[in-house]
């Protein structure tokens, strides 16, 4: 698939907000934790993944009831569900100088369309060396599923299945997309809100 920038200026996808809180003391020192000298730029991006990945368990899989959203809630809490954790990763590498953007997929929650749709959130990271962009999903693997880095062939925790109307959205956001923080900041169940509150589309 052909990933587009939402915004043509890599240096928007550096930039701090609210949500992506890089400045904060936790993220900060979850930085300098992760930083070794001698890793290249693709092995700090790599080593980053894999720490949010699998040291931060998604909410639902702890069946974790918290609900984080900024970077440094996800660091405090030590849960999130794929939105938070697209935060904190997104936060973690842009506090490291490496370009971070937004993607999503729109999936059944089950297997089945029967189930309902919500819409999955992962990321786009910009490698200069290698003048490419490529995604990354940070959800958790489990049973089922396994999202690895890869820079031969992506492997997402979840393919996209066209004939059952899920779609891969193209467009790498500079910010979180609204439809997926207005849930995180509306509600403090996180389970319930899994289960019944996330958008099915963008």
């Amino acid at each position: 698939m052909q990933l587009e920038c939402e915004i043509s200026q890599i240096d928007v996808y550096l930039r701090e907000d609210e949500i992506a809180n890089y400045s904060h003391p936790l993220v900060r020192q979850a930085i300098q934790q992760l930083q070794l000298a001698s890793e290249s730029e693709v092995e700090r991006v790599q080593r980053t993944f894999e720490f949010v990945r699998d040291t931060i368990p998604h909410s639902w899989d702890a069946q974790n009831p918290q609900v984080t959203c900024t970077a440094s809630e996800v660091l405090q809490h030590q849960t999130g569900i794929c939105y938070a954790k697209s935060h904190l990763l997104a936060a973690l590498l842009r506090g490291q100088g490496i370009p971070t953007g937004f993607c999503y997929q729109r999936l059944t929650l089950g297997d089945t369309p029967e189930t309902g749709y919500a819409v999955h959130a992962l990321n786009a990271a910009y490698l200069p060396s290698l003048q490419r962009w490529i995604r990354l999903d940070a959800r958790g693997n489990k049973p089922g599923v396994q999202a690895e880095f890869s820079l031969e062939q992506e492997k997402l925790a979840f393919p996209v299945r066209p004939e059952l109307d899920e779609i891969d959205y193209p467009t790498i956001y500079s910010h979180p997309h609204p439809r997926v923080v207005a849930p995180l900041q509306q509600h403090s169940d996180s389970l319930y809100m899994y289960q019944h509150c996330l958008p099915e589309r963008l």
